[in-house]
C-alpha cells in the first residue's frame, strides 16, 4: 500500500449538500479524517434546497478508496449524499488512451483517387523500386513499435500480453505528448526469446523504429541483440537503456554538487537485471572505473558460480577488487548506491559507512530501496523513481527524445555514442546556477527535453555514420 494519497487511487464523488452553511467544510472534515487529501472542486451546481459538487480526492490504495467512501456515505444523515462516484484512472483507461487519426482529407473525388486507387499504386510503385522510400512515403517515418511479452511489466511481473496493454497504450500517448512520434502497442501473446524475434522481424516493415518494453531478463539481452542485428532501424530496450540514460544524466548532475569525478567513484548496484546490466554499462562508458553489482546471492564477481550470461558478462567486466558478501558488506566506501531493485534493502546504518558525500539512487518503484526521509542527513543528494519526491529518475526524459532523433536523423541503429549524448542533453537542462541536492534532473514536464535529446542523439548519428545516405 502506499503510503501518500495519489491521483493513481484518485477518485471522483458526486455529492449533494443541503445548501447550508458549513455542509463543504463538514465533508472536508471527514475526508481528512479518513486519510483521503482533496485534490479539486468541480462541475459545482448550486439549487435552493441543495447543490451538487464534484470533489476529487487522492487516496493511497483501492482499499483506502473505499474506506472513503464509506466514510462519505456514513454522512447521509447529516445532509450529505454520495449520488455517484468513479475510479478516475480506470475512468481514463476506458476505450484506451490512444486513437488513430486520418492526416489526409478524402472529401471528394480527387482525394480519393489520391489517397487510394488508382493513384496510390504509383507510390507503391515508387516504394517497390526503392524500398527506403518506405522511410518518407509511409507512416514508417514516424512509427515506434512498443513490443512486449508480457513476462516484466512494471513491479506485477509475468502478467501476460493483455494485461501489458494499459502500460503499452500509455508509453504510446507519452511518445506524442512528448516527442510528436506515433507509438502503437504490440502485446505477443509468446512465450520465448526465438517468437519475439521471429516476430518482431515480420512486422519490422511497418515501423521505423522498435521499442522493446518489460520483457523479463535474461530474454531480453538476447532479443535485443538479435533484433539489432537482423533490422536496419533503431532497436532499443527501454527498460534497460532509458533508465541508464537518465541515470547518467543525474549522476553527471550530482557529481558536481558534491565535487567528484566520474573517473574516482566506487558505485554499487543493487539488481542485475535489464536495468542494472545497462546502467553499469553505460556508467563505465562514461569512465566509473568500479561498479559493482548485488543479486539476492550477494555480490558478482569473477568465478562467482550458476551465472547467467548476462550475469557472467557482469562479472567479467565488473568488480576489479572481486568484493565479496552481502549488500550492506560491499557498501562501507562507496560513492554511489544505485537501487533497481526491491523495497527496504538499504538502512540509514548502511548509508553511513558509504564515503563522503554519498549520493543515493533508490529507484525502485513503489517503494524504493531506502526512503528519502529516512537518508535525510546521510545522503548529499538522493532520487528515487516516484514523482512524489523531489529528483524523479523517469525514462520519460528519455525514450520520447531518443527516437524523435533517431527517426530525424534517417538512423539504422542506437549507439553507445547516441545515449551519452541524450544523457548529456538531459543534464544540460538543469542549468549550473539553479543545480542543487533536491534538483538535478528537469522536470518530466519539460518539453525542451525531448527536443534537446532529439537534436543530441540526431548529431551523434550523423557523426558515427549510423544513418541512411
Amino acid at each position: 500500500m502506499s503510503e501518500t494519497p495519489t491521483a493513481a487511487f484518485s477518485i471522483r464523488l458526486r455529492v449533494r449538500l443541503e445548501n447550508r452553511p458549513g455542509m463543504l467544510g463538514r465533508l472536508a472534515a471527514v475526508v481528512g479524517e479518513a486519510g483521503g487529501n482533496i485534490s479539486g472542486l468541480e462541475g459545482f451546481e448550486a439549487k435552493q434546497a441543495h447543490l451538487d459538487e464534484d470533489v476529487v480526492i487522492n487516496c493511497t490504495s483501492e482499499a483506502h478508496q473505499a474506506q472513503i467512501l464509506d466514510a462519505v456515505r456514513g454522512l447521509a444523515d447529516e445532509g450529505i449524499e454520495l449520488l455517484e462516484w468513479e475510479d478516475r484512472t480506470f475512468a481514463m483507461h476506458q476505450g484506451g488512451k490512444i486513437e488513430v487519426l486520418a492526416l489526409s482529407p478524402v472529401g471528394d473525388r480527387d482525394d480519393l483517387s489520391m489517397a487510394y486507387t488508382p493513384g496510390v499504386a504509383r507510390v507503391c510503385n515508387a516504394i517497390a523500386a526503392d524500398r527506403s522510400k518506405a522511410h518518407e512515403l509511409t507512416i514508417k517515418k514516424n512509427t515506434v513499435a512498443i513490443v512486449t511479452d508480457g513476462t516484466a511489466v512494471l513491479g506485477l511481473g509475468n502478467i501476460g500480453p493483455e494485461a501489458s496493454l494499459p502500460v503499452m497504450e500509455g508509453k504510446a500517448l507519452l511518445f506524442k505528448e512528448f516527442a510528436g512520434v506515433d507509438g502503437f502497442p504490440i502485446c505477443l501473446d509468446v512465450t520465448d526469446a526465438e517468437s519475439i524475434i521471429e516476430t518482431v522481424v515480420r512486422i519490422a516493415p511497418v515501423f521505423g523504429g522498435i521499442n522493446l518494453e518489460d520483457i523479463a531478463a535474461p530474454q531480453c539481452f538476447e532479443v535485443e541483440e538479435r533484433l539489432k542485428e537482423l533490422l536496419d532501424i533503431p532497436v532499443f530496450h527501454d527498460d534497460q537503456h532509458g533508465t541508464a540514460v537518465v541515470v547518467l544524466a543525474a549522476l553527471e548532475n550530482a557529481l558536481k554538487i558534491v565535487d567528484k569525478k566520474m573517473v574516482d567513484l566506487r558505485v554499487v548496484i543493487a539488481g542485475v537485471g535489464a536495468a542494472g546490466v545497462a546502467i553499469s554499462k553505460i556508467l563505465m562508458e562514461a569512465g566509473v572505473p568500479n561498479v559493482v553489482g548485488v543479486d539476492r546471492q550477494g555480490a558478482i564477481w569473477d568465478g562467482r558460480e550458476n551465472l547467467n550470461a548476462a550475469k557472467q558478462w557482469f562479472a567479467e567486466n565488473t568488480n576489479p577488487d572481486r568484493s565479496v558478501g552481502s549488500l550492506a558488506e560491499v557498501m562501507p566506501g562507496a560513492d554511489v548506491f544505485v537501487g533497481v531493485s526491491g523495497p527496504g534493502l538499504v538502512t540509514r546504518a548502511d548509508l553511513q559507512t558509504m564515503g563522503t558525500d554519498p549520493i543515493v539512487f533508490a529507484l525502485a518503484n513503489p517503494d524504493p530501496e531506502i526512503r528519502p526521509e529516512q537518508a535525510e542527513g546521510v545522503a548529499a543528494v538522493i532520487a528515487t523513481g516516484r514523482s512524489d519526491f523531489p529528483n524523479q529518475i523517469n525514462n520519460v526524459l528519455c525514450f520520447p527524445g531518443i527516437f524523435r532523433g533517431a527517426l530525424d536523423a534517417g538512423a539504422t541503429t542506437i549507439t553507445e555514442g547516441m545515449k551519452l549524448a541524450a544523457a548529456e542533453a538531459i543534464a544540460s537542462a538543469v542549468p549550473e546556477s539553479r543545480l542543487a541536492p533536491d534538483f538535478i534532473v528537469p522536470s518530466v514536464f519539460d518539453k525542451r527535453v525531448a527536443l534537446l535529446v532529439a537534436e543530441a542523439t540526431a548529431a551523434a548519428a550523423v557523426r558515427e555514420g549510423v544513418i541512411r545516405r
